[in-house]
């Protein structure tokens, strides 16, 4: 009998059972998705399932809403598309099927064979300041997780200012009283489908692990400090950058005022104007100054108080946390300019940025005998963009999360480019360079000409994560000992290198004296 009229007959997807399942498919709680599986390594992988209705007309700037029940058997051979974005980063390459407001799918690698289960699961939130990215692009692919035993999922959230405008129009209709942080809201509806259905992957919906690098790192640092969604993992990873001091929340008043001051720059009068405008003329005025720039904001809903609160309260998910940062977050002429780097022209820059600041921070942002003055003012420029706000929340979360805490320093630098293109003009390992080695993906960058050493960083890192995935404890045979930090000091570092070691942090006076005369609070 042909499966189409076999589907007829029994009515539809919701009445398929696992014995007449087409190869390769499986049953989620909204239909039949039917993947791809490859022959060589037995993964299977499920491409642009929707999780959420999509986001478009009288849903623009709604919370997500659920996904329609279909019928038949849905093909997930190919990635949905993108969030509206601009072409802002040059080193994105995407697969997914264009840029549309339509855009809340995820992926799913899945090592399981069919009805297998009870796999730990690796949910990965991708960075790009909340302007760029996508669940698509090769470095976030989860094939290579997935070849160690872990379902890996891929999510897609809304970007920009159709993620994150708050409005005074938009909070009154809401029920919750609130507007803004609608591609947080995403993710939360990611993980309530991860919730229901992983299960049909393999996965064990009590094993997961949240991950995410740069704004998918402040993404899992606000999604540990919603109510919403604390209850809905088991772990979590962050990789330079929170929502405590990268981010930062502001008050929702602020957060209207800046969607009132958009929206009058589009010459919208109101809520219903900006609805009935094209995606693509609202994505173009975000190119202005400052139109990209839309907030987090406090909004009584998902964040219901700023998030330092929530963390030194004890109130955030009560999880074991992987974190760290890399040596060059940020170049060193963020700080001198074109200055020489010289100890004399640091003090300079220091006075300048901080002002009445100035002493106290140029004492523990002073060269020493095994630093000169370029290397502080690499560490300085990557202490203000991100790693300030990435060891507020390891500090934080150690002193009152309750679970063990283990924070790493990515130091390997990229190697040169393929065919000498410029080379590699960076000293240290970069913002995002560390995602490829830590999923197992180098193979998929082609722009670098990767050496065994870093087939061996990529080795020791990967597992290290996937442990921490299946265990909470990133620590297993073969690799350096890598102690979880406590509340008390000396906290050790774990540096990612040709030679994983782990030590006492060299300069925790640095993040106090932050904390203490600008920090977050």
């Amino acid at each position: 009998m042909r499966f189409s009229l076999l589907l007829a007959i029994l009515g539809g997807a919701s009445c398929l059972s696992a014995a007449v399942l087409p190869p390769d498919s499986v049953q989620t709680a909204n239909g039949v998705v039917q993947g791809v599986m490859d022959a060589a390594t037995g993964i299977r992988a499920f491409k642009g399932i929707p999780f959420a209705a999509p986001p478009v007309g009288g849903l623009r700037w709604k919370e997500p809403q659920p996904v329609k029940n279909w019928k038949g058997v849905r093909q997930a051979a190919r990635f949905g598309p993108r969030a509206m974005q601009r072409p802002i980063y040059g080193d994105m390459r995407f697969r997914s099927d264009g840029v549309s407001e339509d855009c809340l799918y995820l992926n799913v690698w899945t090592p399981a064979k069919p009805g297998g289960k009870g796999l730990p699961v690796l949910v990965y939130f991708f960075g790009g300041g909340f302007l760029a990215g996508d669940g698509s692009e090769l470095r976030y692919d989860g094939e290579s997780m997935a070849k160690l035993g872990i379902v890996s999922v891929t999510v897609n959230y809304r970007l920009n200012v159709f993620g994150f405008l708050a409005h005074p129009e938009l909070t009154r209709e809401s029920p919750h009283h609130a507007s803004g942080n609608y591609g947080l809201l995403d993710q939360h509806a990611a993980l309530e489908w991860v919730r229901r259905n992983i299960s049909s992957f393999g996965g064990d919906p009590r094993k997961v692990t949240i991950a995410g690098e740069s704004a998918g790192s402040i993404s899992v640092s606000a999604q540990m400090a919603s109510p919403l969604s604390k209850k809905l993992f088991a772990r979590a990873i962050g990789e330079s950058g929170s929502l405590m001091g990268a981010f930062t929340p502001v008050p929702l008043s602020k957060a209207e005022e800046n969607g009132v001051k958009f929206a009058e720059s589009l010459g919208a009068r109101s809520l219903a104007e900006l609805r009935a405008m094209s995606a693509e003329k609202i994505l173009a005025a975000t190119a202005g100054r400052g139109g990209s720039r839309t907030s987090l904001a406090v909004e009584g809903w998902f964040l219901p108080k700023d998030p330092v609160s929530i963390f030194a309260a004890g109130e955030q998910a009560h999880v074991p946390l992987l974190v760290g940062w890399n040596s060059e977050e940020a170049n060193r002429l963020a700080v001198l300019g074109r200055d020489a780097p010289t100890a004399e022209n640091l003090g300079k820059a220091i006075h300048r940025l901080y002002g009445d600041n100035g002493d106290a921070l140029a004492k523990v942002y002073a060269p020493g005998p095994e630093e000169d003055a370029a290397q502080v003012a690499t560490d300085l420029a990557g202490d203000r963009f991100i790693a300030y706000s990435t060891w507020k929340w390891f500090d934080l979360q150690r002193r009152t999360g309750g679970k063990p805490v283990y924070r790493y320093y990515f130091a390997r630098p990229r190697p040169a480019e393929s065919g000498g293109a410029g080379g590699n003009q960076a000293h240290g390992a970069v913002h995002s360079a560390e995602i490829e080695y830590a999923l197992g993906n180098l193979p998929g960058n082609k722009v670098y000409d990767w050496t065994p050493d870093d087939y061996k960083v990529s080795a020791a890192m990967q597992q290290y994560f996937a442990n921490f995935v299946k265990t909470g404890n990133p620590n297993g045979p073969g690799l350096p000992e890598w102690p979880a930090a406590s509340a008390a000091q000396p906290v050790e570092v774990m540096r990612i290198d040709v030679q994983c070691l782990a030590a006492p942090e060299k300069h925790p006076d640095r993040y106090q004296t932050l904390d203490q005369l600008i920090g977050v609070h």
